[in-house]
Parts: C-alpha cells; sequence; structure tokens
C-alpha cells in the first residue's frame, strides 16, 4: 500500500473510492463524540475496516499524536495482542515489564486515536487491552472493528449493516437503480476495469437483482463485479441463482448473512479453474502475504507445474482473490482475511493441509539458512524487507519446528540465524523470547546451539543487561571450549568483546576483538570479519587507540566493495563519530548524513538514533543549539522505539550527557525540555527530514482569526467557524464563501469532529472566547 504523506500516524492511502456509507459514518462520527471506544460490529465482508479507516481519515487531524492502524489479522494469540499495538505505534519492546503495562504508560499523556482492526480472533485479549489502555490515557480514543462486541464498560457499538438495495418488488429503470448504494458501489467497480460499463435500460433489472441476491454485502458486491468485464449481469444473476439455493430457504439472520458471504466465495471459487482453485487453496498457508517465490516453490506439484504459478496468480489477483502489494524493491501477494480463511477450509478438505505446511516451514528454513551468506551485500534492502513484511510467516515456521521434535535443532538454528536481521526494527524482545524457547527445548552440545548461545549474548547485551550478558558469555566460551569449533570459537570472542565493550572494560575489548578478527579472517566470513571490525572501529575510537581510524576505513572498504548499504550506512557512522571526538563537527555531520540517507529505506530505528545522536552533538559542538536539541529528542524516542538500551555502552550516554548539559547553559531548561519536546514528537520520516535539512514540513499553523494555541482547523473552517458565530445558517455560509451547501455542511461536520462538540452554538461560544484582532491584511484568501 501506498503510505500517506502525513505527520504522524500510519493510515494507508485509499487506492479505490469510498462509495456511500454517509448515513453511517455520520452516525459513527457523532458516537466518537460521545465514546471513547466505538466497536464497528457485522459479519465478515460487510465493510468494517473499510468505514473504519474512512472514519480514521475524516478525523486524523482531530489527534495531534496521530491515528494508528493495528492489523490484528495476522495476530494468532491473545498475548501478542499489545506486542501488535507497540508495533503499530512504533514503540519498542526493550521493557522488562508486561508489553501491556508499558504501552499504557507510552500512551498515557498522548491525545491519538487507535483503530483496532479484526479484533474477533483475540477477542478477549483486545478487551483487556481496550479496558487498561483507556483507563491509564485520559485522551486515548479507539476504533475497533470486530464480528462481535468487546464487552467494555463504555463501548459503543454500532452494527454495520448491508448496504441498502432497491426494493425487490418494482422495476428498476436506469435512474431509479443508480440512486442504490450497492448498485453505486457494483457499477463504480465494474467501471474501473471496465470503462464503457453503465448502467443501462437493458442490464439495470438484473444489476438491481445482483445487488438484491447479494443482500447488499460490499465483499460479494465487489467479487461480483470483477466478473462484469468477462459475463454479463444476466450470466452473473444466473450463477448466483444457482449457487444461493440455500439462502431462499435460510433466515435473515447474522449467521444467514455469514452464509450468503460464503456462497459468494462458493460462487467466486467455482468461476476459477480448477488449478486456480488448488493454487488459492494452497496460498492460504501464508499468514501475510508472500513472494512469487515463496508462492512457486511451496505451492507447485501434484498437478500445478512451477512455471504455471505466475499465470495463476495473475488470474487470482484478476478475480480480486489475491491483491498486489509493492514494497519496494519486493511485490507480495496477498489475500483477505475472509478469502484466506475459506481458501484454508478447502486446503484442509483437499488433503494437502500437512504437506503445505510443511512446504511453508521449509520454505522459511532455507530461506534463513541463505541468510547467513546472501545479508553481506547489494540485496541488503530486499533482504530487510522481505523479512520485516514476513514476521507472521516467520514466526509460524519457527512455532512449526520447534512444536515437532525432528525439527528442534532447525529451528534453533533459524532463531540463531535471524535475530540481528531486524536488529534496528525493534524486535529484540521477541527474538530473544524464541532464542530462550529454542534453547531450552534443545539442550545438547551443539554448534547451533554456540550459535544460539552467541545470539542471545549479543541481545541481551543490547538491551543493557550485561547480568545476563556475562552468564551467556561464560556459557557460550565453555561450549565452544568443549567442541573447538573454529566459528563458535570466534563468536565466543566476539561476544567477550562486546561484553567488555559494553562495560568499559575497553583494553579487554581491543584484545578479545582482535582475537575474533583473526578467527574470522581464517575461516573467510565477510559478514563477521566486518562486524568484528566495526566493533573494534568503536572500541578503539571510545580508547583513543592510534588504529581507531584505520579500523574505521577498513570497515567502509569492507561495506563498500560488498556492495551493502546498510552496512556502509553503520560504518559512515563510526567515521563520523571519529570526527565529531577529533573536533571537526562539519566533517562529523556530512559524514552522518550520508549514512542517515542509507539507513532511511530500511527503517533501521536503532542506526538512525545513532545517527541523530551524532547529529546532535555535532551541532551543539558548532553553536547550532535549538536544532541540536531537537535532534536529541528525536533519537531519545527512536531509541525507545528501537528495544535496545541506550546506556548499553556508556562513551554514547556519556556524550549525550555532556550535550544536554552544553544545552541546558546555552538554551536553559525551559527552552530546552520544549525543544526535546518537539523532536520527540516527530514522527520516523520528520525526524530524518529535519535531521538532513534543518526543518519538517508540519501543516502550518491556521492563520486568521483564531491564536496558535487553538485545534487545528484549517483555513476555510476558521472562517465558516466565523460565519457560524455570526448566526448564519449552511445554505448561507455556502452563498457567502461561494461554496456549495454540501461542502458548508462538510466544514461544519469537520469543526464539531475536530473540537468535539455537538452543536453550532458550541462552536459559536468556541470561536467567541478564542476570537482575536487580526489585521487588515491578514485576511485568508477564499479557497475554492
Amino acid at each position: 500500500m501506498s503510505m500517506l504523506k502525513r505527520g504522524r500516524g500510519n493510515l494507508p492511502a485509499d487506492l479505490t473510492s469510498f462509495v456511500g456509507r454517509r448515513q453511517e459514518a455520520s452516525q459513527a462520527r457523532q458516537s466518537m463524540l460521545a465514546a471513547r471506544l466505538l466497536t464497528l460490529t457485522g459479519p465478515g465482508g460487510i465493510g468494517k475496516t473499510r468505514l473504519a479507516m474512512h472514519l480514521a481519515h475524516k478525523v486524523r487531524r482531530a489527534f495531534p499524536d496521530g491515528v494508528w492502524l493495528v492489523e490484528l489479522a495476522a495476530v494468532t494469540e491473545g498475548a501478542a495482542v499489545a506486542r501488535a499495538v507497540s508495533a503499530a505505534v512504533e514503540l519498542g519492546t526493550s521493557s522488562p515489564r508486561p508489553p501491556l503495562t508499558t504501552l499504557a504508560d507510552y500512551l498515557a499523556d498522548k491525545q491519538l486515536l487507535l483503530v483496532l482492526d479484526n479484533c474477533e480472533h483475540v477477542l478477549d485479549a483486545s478487551a483487556q487491552l481496550a479496558h487498561q489502555l483507556l483507563a491509564a490515557a485520559s485522551k486515548l480514543q479507539i476504533l475497533a472493528t470486530s464480528r462481535q462486541a468487546l464487552g467494555v464498560d463504555g463501548e459503543w457499538v454500532m452494527p454495520v449493516p448491508p448496504m441498502p438495495v432497491p426494493p425487490a418488488d418494482n422495476p428498476m429503470s436506469p435512474e431509479a437503480a443508480a440512486n442504490s448504494e450497492a448498485v453505486q458501489l457494483l457499477a463504480e467497480r465494474a467501471t474501473a476495469r471496465q470503462p464503457d460499463f453503465a448502467v443501462t435500460a437493458h442490464n439495470a433489472e438484473a444489476i438491481t437483482r445482483i445487488c438484491q441476491r447479494l443482500d447488499g454485502i460490499p465483499l460479494a458486491i465487489e467479487l461480483a463485479a470483477a466478473w462484469l468485464p468477462v459475463l454479463s449481469p444476466e450470466q452473473v444473476l444466473q450463477r448466483l441463482d444457482d449457487q444461493f439455493s440455500l439462502l431462499t430457504r435460510g433466515s435473515r439472520s447474522a449467521q444467514a448473512r455469514q452464509q450468503t458471504l460464503r456462497a459468494m466465495i462458493d460462487w467466486s471459487y467455482d468461476l476459477c479453474s480448477a488449478q486456480e482453485q488448488a493454487l488459492w487453496a494452497r496460498m492460504s498457508v501464508f499468514a501475510d502475504g508472500c513472494e512469487l517465490e515463496a508462492a512457486e516453490e511451496v505451492c507447485s506439484g501434484h498437478g500445478i507445474a512451477r512455471e504455471e504459478i505466475l499465470d495463476l496468480i495473475a488470474g487470482l489477483v484478476d478475480k480480486s482473490i489475491l491483491s498486489r502489494e509493492q514494497y519496494d524493491p519486493l511485490v507480495r501477494y496477498r489475500m483477505p482475511q475472509t478469502i484466506q480463511h475459506y481458501g484454508r477450509d478447502r486446503l484442509r478438505e483437499s488433503g494437502d493441509e500437512a504437506a503445505m505446511i510443511r512446504g511453508h516451514r521449509d520454505w522459511y528454513l532455507n530461506l534463513v539458512t541463505h541468510l547467513d551468506t546472501a545479508w553481506f551485500g547489494p540485496g541488503q534492502l530486499e533482504w530487510s524487507t522481505r523479512l520485516r513484511m514476513g514476521q507472521a510467516d516467520l514466526r509460524g515456521a519457527l512455532d512449526a519446528c520447534l512444536s515437532e521434535p525432528t525439527r528442534i535443532r532447525s529451528g534453533l538454528l533459524m532463531a540463531a540465524t535471524l535475530w540481528g536481521r531486524c536488529l534496528g526494527h525493534g524486535f529484540l524482545k521477541d527474538d530473544r523470547r524464541w532464542l530462550d524457547r529454542a534453547l531450552a527445548l534443545d539442550t545438547e552440545p551443539s554448534t547451533d546451539r554456540a550459535k544460539a548461545l552467541w545470539a542471545k549474548g549479543w541481545l541481551v547485551l543490547l538491551q543493557g543487561d550485561t547480568e545476563s550478558g556475562r552468564a551467556l558469555l561464560a556459557e557460550c566460551r565453555a561450549l565452544a571450549q568443549q567442541l573447538g569449533d573454529p566459528l563458535a570459537l570466534a563468536q565466543a570472542a566476539q561476544l567477550a568483546g562486546l561484553a567488555a565493550l559494553m562495560s568499559d572494560n575497553l583494553p579487554t575489548a581491543i584484545t578479545a576483538l582482535d582475537n575474533a578478527l583473526d578467527r574470522y579472517r581464517s575461516l573467510g566470513r565477510p559478514t563477521d570479519e566486518w562486524s568484528t571490525t566495526w566493533l573494534l572501529a568503536l572500541a578503539c575510537t571510545v580508547h583513543d587507540d592510534p588504529r581507531a581510524r584505520a579500523f574505521g576505513a577498513q570497515c567502509l572498504d569492507l561495506s563498500e566493495t560488498h556492495q551493502a548499504p546498510l552496512s556502509t550506512s553503520h560504518a559512515l557512522w563510526i567515521l563520523a563519530l571519529q570526527h565529531w571526538r577529533a573536533g571537526e563537527p562539519q566533517k562529523a555531520t556530512a559524514l552522518a548524513r550520508k549514512a542517515l540517507r542509507l539507513k532511511q529505506p530500511f527503517n533501521d530505528q536503532l542506526g538512525i538514533a545513532l545517527c541523530l545522536d551524532v547529529l546532535a552533538w555535532a551541532a551543539a559542538a558548532d553553536g547550532r543549539h535549538q536544532h541540536a536539541a531537537i535532534l536529541l529528542g528525536a533519537g531519545q524516542m527512536l531509541w525507545r522505539r528501537s528495544g535496545a538500551a541506550p546506556s548499553a555502552v556508556s562513551y554514547l550516554v556519556t556524550c549525550h550527557d555532556e550535550c544536554r548539559k552544553l544545552l541546558h547553559h546555552t538554551l536553559g531548561e525551559r527552552a530546552l525540555t520544549d525543544a526535546v519536546g518537539q523532536g520527540i514528537k516527530l514522527s520516523l520520516n520528520e525526524a530524518i527530514t529535519y535531521a538532513l535539512h534543518g526543518k519538517t514540513t508540519p501543516n502550518p499553523t491556521p492563520a486568521g482569526h483564531f491564536p496558535q494555541d487553538t485545534p487545528p482547523l484549517t483555513r476555510r473552517e476558521l472562517q465558516v467557524a466565523d460565519l457560524v458565530t455570526q448566526g448564519l445558517s449552511n445554505k448561507e455560509i455556502a452563498a457567502k464563501l461561494v461554496i456549495s451547501q454540501r461542502t458548508a455542511e462538510g466544514h461544519v461536520e469537520h469543526i464539531l469532529t475536530k473540537l468535539g462538540f455537538t452543536s453550532r452554538a458550541q462552536i459559536a461560544a468556541w470561536a467567541a472566547a478564542h476570537t482575536t484582532p487580526a489585521p487588515a491584511t491578514a485576511e485568508p484568501p477564499r479557497i475554492p
């Protein structure tokens, strides 16, 4: 999905038009003015998510801290709900406290809207989360979608009905049919696929009856529309007659509507070829979509040749069974949840489910096996994106391995290999949990266990848990010596160096890392050689070892030789740190910005936080104190989101503290606090933009009759508020501003939502209380 260019939040941009639902949208917005928790309920395919997203876009300016979508469809256990919300709002998971407690503390002073989508399969956990967060955060609002209410005190429940359909007993003219929202939706979607499609006197009756037969369910209507470029409306209607025979004998209860949706999916399934049907069922094994190569490997065989997969996927995309999603540089294919569940039922019936689960597991095992050698090269961005988007499936494959006694060792190796590749994405706590489980299940001495101990040692040290780190180092070292394995011995030496570095024992760290570097070089492992060189460059820089610049240069040379952009960014950060330490803030700034540009597409929050810190220190040393303070705040938030502990390296903490002391002296406590607060509120992209260009692009403060501390009304809304104060009706406002009455009504509705009001009198009272004289030259221009 493409993402909106917005200050805060993660709402995806609308890719298709929103049709109808005016009454439901208005009712929901009014409910949101009175309730902090609104749950949209209804059967699958009824349009709960689409209505929720429409509402979220309409009200987003009323929430200074953003509107955040939490997609729960891929969450398979209740315990993961709080972690899913934390990930959505870009909060790291480094705290040892329960995730829900940490999340409640984080949101305590935030004014934001959480959109919890698809709660029904984790209902109890969603209810508990909503109750605790609403109690802890007085300015928080939650908009949820679920097949049933959450059952939380204070919850307002709004059932989402089917779209209105034309009455069944009257012949329909094209004009009368077009007044129906269901017909409008069908026509709009059909026109998108076939531009010359239109509701005519010839087909209006058939189109009307299609919408009636589909009970006005949006997903069913859209699936029907997908076939109108191929079949005539009369042919579609004929097939619906065949498929919906059970519906004529069923009730109009919620359960019957679910049967209607299943009938629609049955019908769509029957319109697929036998091979498309088989692929639909087999691809349902992926929890959150997949790439073409994964589908080719896992789903081919037993009647489907590997080279046929691409054409079959294209057919399923055309039939709206699969959606194509672009995540540069990857393309992924994904099923809506309801269609995926239907496919999984068909897979179970086919008898192929066990084979597909094994194939899915083996695909991800093979993927991770290649990761160790493929990571350090030009494909780093592709691999990073693949791992980030495949988290749900990677967890599923890990769980499959660790649940099967003969595959536990594979799961152990998989967890150990994966841990560092999503280092900056805030998954440290999840990685540690998987390693804990794998190590507990496989206690036999092995090189894989040695690697897992090494990986977990890195994790706990990055989280600032030095005590656990030392214990893991001792076990890792003892096992490596017992095995006598050269790679295990190199890993133990590197971990010893890391532990000493983070304990501020620099001479010991340098000695251990020198040892590890020699071992890795002898083994011909460039990835590990690079990471150890990087650690040596850091340790020598902090220790004022004369070899620091040489190690930094070697680190950069290695990463550039292997064309590894993320690794190159890490090397550039080391060089920036060295130049800052040498009293060269301008060179440090140039290098850190270069590193930042490389890191941006990776969403490397930990690496970006490190860059922002160096840029803040350099700005402070260069006399740009306000800029430095804002960067400190932005870095502070990113450290938190990354899941790592800034205190892990005491030298970095010292640099941060010294910078803050300088800024406190030059700016004063209040100005420093305000500037740091500005930085904390920046989104990731805003922080990067500010660091690179010295400014962000927030929404401008509205000009006109109201001061800067008013809610974020647009210029036009300020004009409308002023006219409401004068007692003008919507019709009179429209005439005054030369806009339509409907547009004027929309502006008034927006103002009510943003200000949390329910009446025009409240707008007038608020406007009167906030009005300040405006210069004659400051009157805002008319905006059509």
